[in-house]
């Protein structure tokens, strides 16, 4: 079971295979791996203390940043996220990035972005469309279309308590125009804007 996996420079954890989306676009339907991995499906969910005895493992001396994504939405297992920060901050003193889908908020019916205060550095947030409808039509979401609204004001939030957000959406899957809608929402919010490739 891959609870940490390397991509690039950096050091992921896969916290979960939950997730409120059925993203049209998501690697999860067409591969079972990213990065130096070989599948990121989880057997169970890892607790804080296996989470934390992976990081024995391996030279962090190697790495720049601990992010959190892995093959599910890692809010989902919010207080073992939380924990885990907080070992990495402590033990490593290393940069901390969050990877979501924004959707944090519906999940446990609060605002969770204080929490992220001193424990997360960057949060980088699919923003997938820029508008309510073709953003259920792309993601699927199970909170319907109210789930575009809640991502933004997610973003919002985060600015509030994280030094660096950023909301994303990825390449070949809107126009042009659309990505120029988007850059505007992102300005609005406070949010850097970045398109990523499409891996399929």
């Amino acid at each position: 079971m891959e609870i940490l996996y390397k991509v690039h420079n950096n050091l992921y954890v896969n916290l979960t295979n939950r997730c409120p989306c059925a993203c049209t676009f998501c690697l999860r339907q067409t591969i079972d791996r990213v990065g130096e991995s070989d599948s990121l499906w989880l057997e169970h969910e890892p607790s804080v203390e296996e989470v934390i005895a992976e990081f024995d493992k391996f030279d962090m001396d190697e790495y720049e940043e601990v992010v959190f994504c892995g093959f599910g939405e890692p809010t989902e297992a919010l207080p073992v996220l939380l924990a885990v920060a907080e070992y990495v901050k402590e033990t490593y003193r290393m940069p901390v990035r969050l990877n979501t889908n924004g959707l944090g908020n519906l999940i446990w019916e609060r605002d969770i972005t204080p929490e992220f205060e001193g424990l997360i550095d960057a949060v980088s947030i699919s923003l997938n469309t820029p508008n309510a409808a073709s953003y259920y039509e792309l993601t699927r979401s199970r909170f319907g279309e109210n789930s575009f609204d809640a991502v933004l004001d997610f973003a919002k939030r985060c600015t509030q308590h994280v030094s660096q957000v950023v909301m994303t959406t990825v390449e070949t899957t809107i126009t042009r125009a659309e990505e120029e809608e988007c850059r505007k929402i992102c300005d609005e919010i406070g949010a850097d804007y970045r398109i990523r490739t499409w891996v399929g």
